[in-house]
């Protein structure tokens, strides 16, 4: 069964707070007041491979100290070895010019601290992974959190081609592009009541990403190991975002992993879902392949991950969806056309139309076009709308990726 994991590496690290009806009780966790954290991916793409450290904290909303005086490389099973390079705030990175990790070959991952304590991984094979044959969708339905109502949308699914059958864990990941306009466009500067100015460049279109935050693990029997079809990756809500509305675009990245690997999620699945009371489970230490090489007893956190990938991008419109007969998506926006009359009473004065800007401007509200008398050419009203209904910058880009190509 498909399994998801929402929270990242550093939630490995739990503290429970016991509240009694007088006064709360914080139970001490020895060992784990500041354990070291490894989170590394080595993979065969030609790319910069990333290492990130860091260290636990006691207080439980502290946020993670950062290790940025290590010295971290890594060596093949042949001896060659690679240095990371440090950027500094915890996070190391590969040449990708210099170094491309290979399916087949095994590495270590080495870490030297400033304190002098030296830290290692278990040799980790890059397991060759199968190439993606085809992603597709289908309407599906979904609860929400609470399991009251249930949402209409699509589901992506992901076939690969026929593999080995040399493994069968596998692991996928994915990153979500999608293409959008907002319902109220700004197409005007308000300079006074008597300039204003259209906008240089009407921001009609923008572009959104994210990168999944699920962790996806899937294994499957020895006879099956080859044949991967129909896994579940990420259902899209049709009427809960905005990225079904023009054009959505899905890269996915499948590895190949170990069994071993496959246990370290599966036990930081369990952390995850702990329930947080006293008969909820219980905090434990997830599966960890890196060590102290002179002290095997300190507890090292996370895992360095080595795996070979595949990879396949989908494209899908809004006009592929239109035979589904999904429900749309709605901004919910607020529209304000307003005048200084609106604001007339027996015993105050109107605003005046720069008053009346500033006011709906200073409730965060902008100002996206006027109206004018059809015949008298007069300014009748000021129109404002919520700004992240009128400005796809505020959750977007104006920038269209390198890879998009637009669909008709």
């Amino acid at each position: 069964m498909l399994k998801t994991r929402p929270k990242p590496l550093i939630t490995i690290f739990i503290v429970f707070a016991l509240c009694t009806c007088i006064d709360p009780y914080i139970p001490e966790l020895k060992g784990y007041e500041s354990l070291l954290v490894v989170d590394g991916l080595l993979t065969n793409e030609n790319a910069s491979y990333e290492v990130k450290l860091s260290r636990t904290m006691q207080a439980q909303n502290s946020i993670p100290e950062k290790v940025s005086d290590a010295v971290l490389s890594i060596t093949d099973e042949s001896g060659n070895k690679t240095m990371l390079r440090n950027f500094g705030n915890g996070l190391y990175k590969t040449d990708s010019t210099v170094f491309t990790g290979a399916a087949g070959k095994t590495y270590i991952l080495h870490i030297a601290t400033l304190n002098g304590k030296d830290y290692q991984s278990e040799p980790c094979t890059m397991l060759p992974v199968p190439e993606i044959d085809s992603l597709y969708f289908e309407k599906a339905e979904e609860f929400t959190n609470n399991q009251s109502e249930t949402h209409e949308g699509i589901r992506i699914y992901l076939d690969s081609k026929e593999g080995d059958g040399i493994n069968n864990y596998f692991r996928w990941g994915y990153e979500e592009t999608w293409k959008f306009r907002l319902p109220t466009l700004k197409k005007f500067n308000f300079i006074n009541d008597s300039t204003i100015l259209p906008v240089d460049v009407v921001k009609e279109f923008c572009w959104k990403q994210k990168r999944s935050k699920e962790i996806l693990i899937q294994s499957f029997p020895p006879e099956q190991a080859g044949f991967i079809k129909n896994v579940p990756l990420n259902f899209i809500g049709s009427d809960q975002s905005d990225r079904l509305t023009i054009q959505y675009s899905i890269l996915v990245k499948q590895y190949s992993i170990s069994d071993k690997e496959s246990q370290f999620w599966d036990n930081l699945k369990k952390v995850n879902e702990s329930s947080g009371d006293i008969f909820g489970s219980q905090p434990f230490p997830v599966i960890c392949n890196i060590s102290n090489v002179h002290n095997p007893y300190e507890r090292v956190l996370g895992y360095f991950q080595v795996s070979a990938v595949s990879q396949k991008r989908k494209d899908i419109t809004f006009m592929e969806l239109t035979k589904l007969n999904l429900p749309l998506f709605h901004y919910g926006c607020a529209r304000i056309e307003t005048a200084p009359e609106d604001y007339a009473c027996q015993f105050c004065v109107p605003p005046t139309w720069d008053e009346l800007y500033k006011m709906w401007s200073d409730a965060k509200f902008i100002f996206i076009e006027p109206f004018y008398d059809p015949v008298t050419r007069k300014l009748r009203k000021l129109v404002f709308a919520t700004g992240i209904c009128s400005d796809c910058e505020l959750t977007g880009t104006l920038v269209k990726p390198e890879y998009w190509i637009d669909l008709k």
